[in-house]
């Protein structure tokens, strides 16, 4: 019989390939818009916490994952990419914790991703990030900074777990929570993040990136002095280019132009500050690493070095990947936190 196409007239098939050819440019099309859409409706509800943060004074009570609870539409693109249903996990509920400068606002893509998955994400706004009230520069502790994370695990019920994500300095307050909280946490997942050992401080992570902590305070033009240049720094900000050129290195033109409404100041004194981890608490927890492989803020070599010297769990490669996968590689990225989620 041969070529099954050779039953077909010609004129038949060649209409056949054109019509699948105008379905797939439609499909094409529709994609892009829905891709657009959403990156709108991201614009437009950054721009919106950015003006409402500026409007925010100390006597409005702290709002915990207040972003988390607005909803984007998910496209068709991102709806049906990510076919993993979960069951008979010890937790569907996953924390998303940002990195220095983020805010919840950063996982747009990620959680309509995760709940088609039946996952259920919450994100947080940490102290003075994102539409918290705080002026960066006046968060001093660790403490202080991962505050909403902990007052989150602390209402949890008694036999309530989590699994808590990290991205970069959000690795520390998640490094924080787990030597404070855990049996409230099941696994935790550090994204390209400061993965710390006892005592050591988040800055120190970046410092083949950055130069010593001490060179840094005393020679760099990113640092802020909210209390004057005799004290201090306070805080630390990067200009666009540096973003994009340090975080952003594969992530389009509109999440560059998403983060550049929406990132705030950098608080200091948390990325400075030594964290005490003990096996008791924080060696109690599973523990993965996500190694994002064309990372220019936390290189690949120096993230290596994190995890032989704090060896976690297992360790997971993101190929193409920026300092920020949410943006660059989202599909990507749920699938490993989905696989993560279903490890035992």
């Amino acid at each position: 019989m041969g070529n099954g196409l050779c039953c077909i007239p010609k004129k038949q098939s060649r209409g056949a390939v054109v019509s699948r050819s105008k379905r797939s440019s439609r499909s094409q099309r529709k994609l892009i818009v829905e891709d657009d859409l959403l990156h709108r409706q991201a614009l437009a509800m950054a721009i919106q916490q950015h003006q409402l943060s500026q409007r925010f004074d100390g006597s409005m009570s702290r709002r915990i994952g207040s972003t988390s609870s607005r909803r984007l539409t998910p496209p068709t693109s991102f709806r049906h990419q990510v076919p993993i249903v979960l069951d008979n996990l010890e937790t569907k509920k996953i924390i998303l914790v940002h990195g220095e400068g983020f805010g919840a606002w950063c996982w747009y893509k990620i959680m309509p991703l995760i709940e088609e998955a039946g996952v259920d994400p919450v994100a947080l706004d940490l102290t003075g990030s994102g539409v918290d009230h705080k002026d960066a520069n006046s968060v001093m502790t660790l403490a202080d900074y991962s505050k909403p994370l902990l007052d989150y695990l602390h209402g949890l019920h008694e036999d309530e777990k989590v699994i808590l994500v990290g991205h970069s300095c959000g690795g520390a307050s998640v490094s924080y929570a787990l030597e404070h909280f855990p049996k409230k946490i099941t696994k935790a997942i550090f994204l390209g993040a400061t993965m710390v050992s006892d005592g050591q401080r988040p800055f120190d992570v970046f410092t083949e990136e950055l130069a010593s902590a001490e060179v840094f305070l005393q020679e760099s033009q990113l640092l802020l002095y909210a209390n004057g240049k005799d004290n201090p720094p306070t805080g630390l900000m990067f200009n666009k280019e540096q973003l994009k050129e340090l975080y952003f290195n594969h992530s389009s033109s509109k999440d560059i132009a998403l983060a550049s409404v929406s990132m705030r100041p950098i608080p200091l004194a948390p990325i400075m500050e030594k964290l005490s981890l003990t096996a008791e608490n924080y060696g109690s927890v599973r523990r993965y690493f996500i190694q994002t492989l064309d990372d220019r803020m936390l290189s690949p070599d120096a993230q290596e070095k994190l995890v032989r010297r704090n060896p976690p769990h297992q360790v997971f490669k993101l190929k193409g990947s920026d300092h920020c996968p949410f943006f660059s590689k989202p599909q990507s990225l749920c699938k490993i936190l989905l696989e993560i989620m279903q490890l035992s």
